[in-house]
């Protein structure tokens, strides 16, 4: 696996339950600032059994960037862990934002 895998990697498992962070928190903590999607395409070639909690990162704008099913589940492991989310997949970063 490559340095940059590593390094988004490890910050994402890094998140604690119950918290979310941006693709761009991701990046910054990882040491590449302006990899936001890079990250976002990392996360997306994940093994469907990765025990990564890659659901716990979100876009920017504090919504999930997924569409239909893909959305579906990652609102469900996300409001399993008690955070709430709109139907349109929007997230409260005031109140669910990771400060590392």
């Amino acid at each position: 696996m490559d340095q940059f895998l590593a390094q988004i990697f490890a910050v994402i498992h890094q998140i604690p339950q119950g918290k979310v962070a941006t693709y761009g928190d991701i990046a910054k903590l990882a040491g590449y600032p302006g990899y936001a999607r890079h990250v976002g395409k990392a996360l997306s070639n994940l093994p469907k059994d990765s025990k990564l909690p890659w659901f716990r990162v979100i876009n920017s704008q504090g919504k999930i960037s997924l569409k239909g099913n893909d959305l579906e589940r990652q609102k469900e492991k996300l409001m399993a862990e008690g955070i709430e989310v709109s139907a349109e997949g929007k997230i409260s970063l005031r109140k669910y934002k990771w400060q590392p």
